[in-house]
């Protein structure tokens, strides 16, 4: 049982530290946890960019990182940039597979109205570092019943 006179912070610790080798390129920034607590470690942008509305760009972090087997990088928007400027990635989350060696390049899109400037060094999105599950199929006539069953969108409600 927990006990509730200590914060949680002090209660709960990190899983694994992963030792992952990381190559700096021109205008590059240094990935880093701004908090104790925090999952993703920020991704900056390696060069000046402009995007105008509905604008997609690919952005350049100039890191390129060996993640060991077993991991991924989970690339994800920033929240703070979405409600300011209505910046995201099209592909959110991203994936760095652990046998990929290019540089990190980030998918933004402007979906707000006014042109966005990101500068060098601007926090762009961030990066969290996860262990990945294989799958091994097992090919079958029928799946164990649920509850849900087939229903698929609004199904559970809202």
């Amino acid at each position: 049982m927990r006990d509730l006179s200590d914060p949680l912070s002090e209660q709960l610790k990190v899983s694994e530290i992963v030792p992952i080798r990381l190559v700096m390129g021109s205008g590059a920034t240094r990935p880093e946890y701004r908090t104790a607590g925090a999952a993703g470690m920020d991704l900056c942008a390696s060069e000046d960019v402009e995007l105008a509305p509905l604008e997609r760009k690919l952005v350049p972090t100039g890191l390129r990182v060996a993640i060991p087997c077993g991991f991924e990088g989970q690339v994800r928007p920033r929240s703070g940039l979405a409600l300011r400027h209505g910046l995201g990635m099209v592909n959110a989350p991203g994936t760095i597979d652990s046998d990929y060696r290019g540089e990190i390049g980030l998918i933004l899109v402007n979906w707000g109205t006014e042109t966005v400037r990101l500068a060098r060094g601007d926090r762009i999105a961030q990066l969290v570092i996860a262990p990945v599950a294989k799958a091994d199929w097992v090919v079958g006539q029928s799946l164990d019943p649920t509850d849900r069953g087939e229903g698929g969108f609004g199904s559970t409600g809202a």
